[in-house]
């Protein structure tokens, strides 16, 4: 199948900072964790939810397991300024990318990440590339490098 804009965007990117994978356009939409576990044939855990939020003014993205839910006070703790959830404008203003197809690179500026320790535990993580229906596999050992690998999930209710 052929790549969108956006995807060849991404793997573009991708290749560029040296990650020689391919992104792939799956039939399935991916844009929830559950969906992409299902088209591609892994656990929730092992999927990267690009997740933005407003920190003032400017964007902070956390790239989290799939199964974790971001601790919002842990995470404004960490930027060091309140935090809240960005609307869509402006999570596409900041990546380039609609929500359920935020990608981890790519964006028009860099973006303050945080990178969800419990995705170092997978051999094999995949993430969106650039729409509902594109992915990429890639090491978490990669994603570690794009931000501050930290505790970002909120503790059990």
């Amino acid at each position: 199948m052929k790549l969108s804009a956006k995807a060849k965007h991404v793997q573009s990117t991708l290749r560029a900072l040296g990650l020689d994978v391919q992104v792939v356009k799956l039939a399935e939409s991916t844009r929830t964790a559950a969906e992409a576990a299902s088209a591609v044939g892994c656990t929730i855990g092992q999927i990267v939810k690009s997740l933005v939020f407003r920190a003032g003014e400017g964007p902070v993205l956390v790239l989290a397991s799939g199964i974790n839910l971001v601790d919002e006070v842990r995470l404004a703790a960490l930027v060091g300024t309140p935090i809240k959830r960005a609307r869509a404008d402006f999570v596409r203003r900041h990546t380039g990318y609609a929500i359920g197809g935020v990608a981890p690179v790519g964006h028009p500026r860099p973006i303050p990440t945080f990178v969800d320790e419990d995705l170092l535990q997978y051999e094999e993580v995949w993430a969106a590339a650039g729409g509902p229906f594109t992915v990429f596999a890639c090491s978490p050992d990669f994603l570690a490098t794009l931000g501050l690998v930290t505790c970002v999930k909120r503790a059990a209710d």
